[in-house]
């Protein structure tokens, strides 16, 4: 069976959640990444932060990159999937919860990102279904 562990890209970067918009838009860009884990000053995720919020939910706003931290995204329980979990079960939670990056949780601890192209690779003949549930607007 092919888990989580098995496509995840290891070793996932945090931005912590009082750092602020512009330090995270940095790390991304040094990473060349879209999005980033939050976490907590206990190490723990808190949510995900993606380019995107950074531009539509801080700067179209009015809001100051510089002053706004990377907490203020980090709503409610993230959605994550265990290390040990299925393909299929990463493909059902990307699609039900229409996200396209993944934390890769062991217990409580980050252990990478598992994205919709990592699970689409090694599971072609659902690519379609999976692109189209989870781009579907709710």
């Amino acid at each position: 069976m092919t888990t989580a562990r098995d496509l995840m890209t290891p070793g996932a970067e945090c931005v912590g959640e009082k750092e602020s918009l512009v330090d995270a838009a940095r790390k991304m860009r040094e990473l060349n990444v879209g999005a980033l884990p939050i976490c907590g000053e206990d190490n723990r995720l808190k949510g995900m932060l993606t380019d995107r919020d950074i531009v539509v939910k801080c700067i179209a706003d009015g809001g100051d990159p510089a002053q706004t931290t990377a907490g203020v995204f980090a709503q409610g329980k993230p959605v994550t999937i265990g290390a040990d979990d299925s393909l299929e079960e990463a493909l059902r939670t990307m699609e039900e919860h229409q996200v396209r990056r993944l934390p890769v949780i062991d217990g409580h601890d980050l252990v990478g990102m598992l994205a919709q192209a990592d699970v689409i690779q090694a599971s072609p003949g659902r690519a379609g279904r999976t692109v189209s549930e989870i781009s579907e607007p709710s």
